[in-house]
């Protein structure tokens, strides 16, 4: 069986290269005669492949030494808790609402305080992102919080929103490494990494120092509460160690291919090709408008339910695998991310056009 082109949204595509690499190792990891499956995570072997994660994604972000890097457990969806029990001094959030994942932070924020939504693209099926230039921001609001790349809806913010001073505290599981970033701006950055970089069961969270205290909301549990990760270098317990031992090979190969600037150019690359064909099809169109579009995730319909049933399947049949839309919104999705090379977007659109004219 050869390898289909992966078009899916999370567990996604991973570099070949990575995934040989990976083979490779399986059964003797660096002469340690085991598998890094079988390694205690207290090892020196760990060890040195934790440091080494950590290091180069400092590298890749530039991340500021007043950052601390944490990998978790629980996935994006447990920082929705973990933020507002660690931020939420005030028991006030300010939320801009532009999708599914954004929404189910703001209402578990509700669980723990105020949560206001001051910003929202629900009118529109969240196809934009609002003006975030003049906000409503609460004086009193601990942190303004997004989520920076919308995998359902296929948005994204260009330009990051105007927070009066407050922290800005953003979800960016689906954009993760796919350009380069000032992390500077970010109180938090967090991103669950089974869309953009890893196997599915983590989430790297980037925290500034100062956030990382005692005062966290009572009845916080300690593995919720950011200090004890930070204080035990993401080794208090077990972590996903060979989650982030794949994380660790896809670092050094995002190095490789020329670090966040080439990958930018990549992504670009590739989604003017699948969005120029959008806006000259007579068939298929774009659900987004043209300045809010992901990079990493392109949302399509025929606007006939059965066309686009018939579509995802024949495209199944050519190899072009895991291209429903998701089950909210239905249509079509193709997810573009690093891991995607060129071909597979060329390919795609190759078999929209020919499906065009046959229908």
């Amino acid at each position: 069986m050869s390898r289909v082109y992966n078009f899916s949204a999370g567990p996604a595509v991973l570099p070949e290269e990575v995934l040989r690499e990976v083979a490779a190792e399986m059964l003797d990891y660096n002469g340690t005669g085991m598998s890094v499956m079988e390694m205690s995570h207290r090892s020196s072997a760990f060890q040195e492949i934790i440091d080494t994660a950590e290091a180069d994604l400092r590298d890749l972000l530039a991340i500021p030494d007043n950052y601390k890097v944490l990998f978790l457990q629980g996935g994006a969806s447990q920082q929705f808790a973990m933020i507002p029990m660690n931020l939420m001094r005030n028991r006030v959030a300010d939320f801009i609402v532009t999708g599914q994942w954004a929404k189910k932070a703001w209402q578990e924020a509700g669980k723990y305080g105020k949560a206001n939504k001051i910003a929202s693209s629900e009118d529109k099926t969240f196809s934009y992102i609002p003006d975030c230039s003049d906000l409503p921001v609460s004086p009193d609001a601990d942190y303004v919080y997004i989520c920076e790349n919308n995998t359902i809806y296929g948005t994204k913010f260009h330009t990051l929103p105007n927070t009066k001073g407050k922290d800005l505290v953003a979800d960016v599981s689906s954009c993760f490494l796919s350009e380069p970033v000032d992390v500077s701006k970010y109180a938090i950055l967090y991103g669950g990494v089974q869309k953009n970089i890893g196997p599915a069961g983590m989430v790297i969270t980037i925290i500034r120092e100062d956030l990382i205290t005692d005062q966290v909301l009572p009845g916080t549990p300690t593995m919720l509460t950011y200090k004890t990760h930070a204080d035990a270098g993401s080794l208090y317990n077990t972590p996903n160690a060979y989650c982030i031992y794949v994380c660790g090979k896809v670092f050094k190969w995002l190095k490789s291919m020329g670090g966040l600037e080439e990958m930018k150019r990549r992504n670009e690359e590739k989604a003017k090709i699948l969005y120029d064909f959008l806006d000259s099809s007579t068939l298929f169109k774009g659900t987004v408008v043209p300045q809010d579009r992901s990079l990493m995730n392109v949302p399509f319909i025929t606007g006939d339910k059965d066309m686009d049933a018939k579509f995802v399947k024949e495209a199944a049949a050519q190899g072009l695998v895991n291209l429903k839309g998701h089950r909210s919104v239905g249509g079509m999705r193709a997810s573009i991310y690093n891991a995607m090379p060129k071909a597979g977007v060329e390919a795609l659109v190759a078999f929209m056009k020919r499906f065009e004219e046959e229908n």
